[in-house]
């Protein structure tokens, strides 16, 4: 064996091993640098980052990100005995309440809403004019007249008795809105949490919805995660050292993990970039991934090692056949790490960036610091229990030995076709279910927490005594003038209002501006009912305007109108954010928008913004980026591989397992009620380049054996025993490290996870196993004797060189 690439091969296997020391040396100075980053990770999330760039949705939100802010949290004050909220316990409460939420750090002062502050007011007709009043006076009622003329004001004013009071009068809300430099997630959760706890009691039961209380949740659950790796950790040492029982196999695959996660995370502290809590998960598996390379380096060192009796040699001889399959199976898991940035959503570039150089790291750490750490451990003196057939090996050796050797005849001979036909079967199966995959948010609430958890059930409470927590935002952008002055403004307005009203699944409330000008207009021509309809002109809509405004600030009605009046909103709500309610309502929004058209003289509509809005603009993003992704994770396996092996069918048969791995997938999530979103985006990926891992290493070790079997059946089996087994062995590792996630985690978006990593693990595992054997068995390709590709190189061929023979005659005169 010749070749360049063979030689080069061969040479870095020299140079890093035979000077061991100097590689261990380069490695430390390494790791002290990215160890300095350490001290700089932010474990953080930016809520503008989680958002794609160019989404019309995200575009009006950020032109109007006052209307329908989602930065915004909603407390419910809810009477448990049966009484009414007009009582002096419960208005002291609420008048308490929003004041103090008016101190939690990093709060809008302006926006502050409850029956208690300025912004709730009723209107009121005297003979010195139209006067515009808080609900509340300047302390909360106490006498009986006091609270009974507080219940007059509040049925008198239908905005207050729909928002901010519940129909039966039983609770009542106070709506906070953040100022997102100004907040920590993690402060205000703690500091909204106190007042819960401050504020409720036997009568009165606390509830807190909206994304800074679901953000300031996760922060609050991703506290656990310290605990629950030590546990991943302390599970992963005991199952090594039960196989191992030794120490360069228990220890190497720590100390090379331990590496890589240094300089992954000292990298991303270096770049100053926060990582999203969520994403955690990532990295843990990345961890997993180091533990996998290098024990697939390890059991074929100890294969070697049983073959020329010294561990330098057999360090050096793993590496060198190891370095090309290692090398192109991390050239899949960074390429498809890298790929989720096609995503324009700015979280996911930059975990991206994060993972995909973390994950690149590996090949210095996992594939060529593994034979350095095991040339200068001590030798496994139990080495014929790990390599040994039969009675010979350990008990775990034998378990998996057992199950190979059973594995392997479902791929060859007889069987082969039986094996196939129920592919076939689980492939028709998978592509089924797929179909029904659901982008989004399948649940009431938020799926990333159980359902449950205290935020998902204020969610339900809110959203039975309320309009519901979340609004789509219809914005009316002004080209000239005040619009909410105009009458065709208004009329628009109503207009687009009764269609949502009246379609099949229609909102729970609407507001705007036109819904406060009636009642205006009617007060302003001296209180008569028949005074409520305006008349269809600038100068009827331009009175109603300023009378509604007579005595108030603009500030007042901030959440229909800006403070210029140039802008306004149509805020629809509905019952729940289930993705199905939000698909009916943006189908019924365009539908509206089709009637009542978007360009107008004076004005223009825009959808849209608000919580629905923003939900569905990361929807969207998923929807379509995800067969990008896929598209182009296939696309780079494809020629990779073919490169590599310089065969397009020794691409073909590794990429029909990694495909057919993303629909199992995808169809267990169907299965497990698990909706896509941009949280479990980065799991599938990744999910593939562990597949394809798995394939590189099993198809380059059937093609090693063939040669010395020269036949087909018995390279497979003999591939199965050897690469196969630690395949097993470190999906098992894999497993049993990553399962406590599932149990452990309060914070069900981890739970869920943890399942499904599992769940990669064993469908990628399984296809490694049997698939590409089978497809390697009925194909019958050429590319398996070639001895040219890149991935051709074997020990016998790396044990015929002159280095090899000059230290085996070393070897033989020192016995002598």
């Amino acid at each position: 064996m010749t070749s360049k690439t063979e030689t080069i091969r061969h040479k870095i296997a020299r140079l890093a091993v035979r000077r061991p020391w100097l590689t261990l040396a380069v490695a430390l100075m390494i790791t002290a640098f990215f160890a300095v980053g350490l001290s700089r990770i932010e474990v953080r999330t930016i809520f503008s980052d989680l958002f794609p760039k160019h989404h019309p949705f995200v575009k009006t939100y950020k032109d109007h990100p006052n209307f329908g802010n989602p930065l915004t949290i909603s407390l419910m004050v809810k009477r448990v005995d049966g009484k009414d909220i007009y009582n002096a316990d419960t208005q002291k409460k609420i008048w308490d309440l929003s004041r103090d939420v008016d101190l939690v750090p990093g709060v809008d002062h302006d926006q502050i809403v409850s029956i208690a502050t300025e912004k709730a007011r009723y209107t009121v007709l005297t003979a010195d004019g139209i006067y515009s009043n808080p609900i509340l006076d300047e302390k909360p009622p106490v006498t009986p007249a006091e609270l009974k003329e507080i219940k007059r004001r509040v049925n008198e004013s239908p905005s207050v008795r729909t928002f901010l009071v519940s129909q039966d009068g039983t609770a009542a809300i106070i709506n906070a809105t953040f100022i997102e430099r100004l907040v920590d997630y993690g402060v205000a959760f703690d500091a909204v949490q106190g007042l819960v706890a401050k504020y409720s009691d036997a009568n009165h039961e606390i509830h807190v919805a909206g994304w800074p209380t679901l953000t300031g949740w996760v922060y609050h659950f991703g506290a656990q995660t310290t605990t629950i790796f030590a546990v991943t950790l302390i599970l992963m040492f005991a199952f090594l050292l039960l196989a191992m029982r030794n120490a360069a196999g228990v220890l190497t695959p720590i100390l090379v993990s331990a590496l890589s996660a240094i300089w992954g995370f000292g990298f991303v502290g270096w770049i100053h970039d926060p990582i999203e809590p969520l994403l955690m998960v990532v990295p843990l598996l990345l961890i997993a991934r180091s533990f996998s390379h290098s024990v697939q380096a390890t059991e074929r060192y100890y294969e070697l090692l049983a073959e020329v009796g010294d561990k330098r040699k057999a360090a050096e001889l793993s590496l060198a056949v190891m370095i090309a399959p290692g090398t192109l199976g991390i050239f899949t898991d960074v390429c498809g790490l890298l790929l989720v940035a096609i995503a324009p959503i700015p979280a996911l570039e930059r975990f991206a960036a994060f993972t995909g150089f973390w994950a690149l790291m590996l090949i210095p750490t996992s594939v060529i610091l593994t034979p350095v750490f095991l040339a200068l451990l001590p030798a496994p003196r139990n080495l014929e229990k790990l390599v040994g057939e039969g009675h010979s090996s350990g008990l775990i050796h034998r378990l998996l030995n057992r199950a190979l050797t059973r594995l392997s005849s479902l791929s060859v001979g007889k069987n082969a076709k039986w094996t196939a036909m129920a592919f076939v079967v689980v492939t028709a199966v998978s592509i089924a279910l797929v179909t029904q995959i659901q982008v989004g948010n399948p649940v009431e609430g938020s799926n990333l927490l159980k359902e449950d958890s205290e935020f998902n059930t204020a969610v339900r409470a809110i959203n039975q005594d309320f309009p519901g927590v979340m609004t789509l935002e219809i914005i009316f952008e002004g080209k000239q003038g005040r619009i909410v002055r105009q009458s065709e403004t208004l009329t628009t307005m109503r207009h687009l209002q009764y269609c949502l009203e009246g379609k099949a699944h229609p909102p729970t409330a609407t507001l705007s501006f036109a819904d406060y000008a009636p009642e205006a207009n009617r007060l302003f021509n001296g209180g008569h009912p028949k005074w409520s309809p305006l008349d269809r002109s600038d100068a009827a809509a331009a009175a109603a305007s300023s009378a509604l405004m007579l005595g108030t600030s603009p500030a007042a009605y901030s959440h229909v109108a800006d403070f210029e009046q140039k802008n306004a909103t149509v805020s629809v709500w509905y019952a729940n954010n289930k993705q199905a309610t939000v698909d009916a309502a943006l189908q019924d929004a365009r539908a509206c928008l089709k009637e009542v058209g978007t360009e107008h003289p004076t004005f223009r509509i825009r959808l849209a913004s608000g919580s629905i809005a923003l939900q569905q603009s990361i929807n969207d993003t998923i929807d379509k980026y995800q067969w990008y992704i896929l598209a182009g994770l296939n696309v780079v396996i494809a020629i990779g591989c073919s490169l590599a092996y310089r065969s397009v069918v020794a691409a073909m048969i590794l990429l029909v397992p990694v495909n057919l791995a993303n629909m199992m997938l995808t169809a267990y999530m169907v299965l497990g009620g698990l909706g896509l979103d941009v949280n479990s985006l980065p799991i599938l990926s990744i999910g593939i380049g562990v597949g394809i891992d798995y394939g590189i290493y099993q198809l380059s070790r059937i093609c090693e054996e063939y040669r010395g079997a020269q036949d087909i059946g018995e390279a497979i089996r003999r591939a199965l025993l050897t690469c196969g087994k630690a395949i097993l062995f470190t999906s098992l590792l894999m497993t049993i490290g990553i399962l406590p996630w599932h149990f452990m985690s309060d914070l069900k978006f981890l739970s869920d996870m943890g399942l499904l990593l599992v769940v990669v693990m064993a469908i990628n595992m399984i296809l490694a196993l049997v698939l590409v054997p089978l497809l390697v068995f009925l194909i019958k390709p050429k590319f398996i004797s070639s001895e040219h590709h890149f991935l051709s190189e074997s020990v016998e061929g790396l044990l015929d060189t002159p280095e090899h023979a000059a230290a085996e005659a070393k070897l033989i005169a020192q016995a002598t």
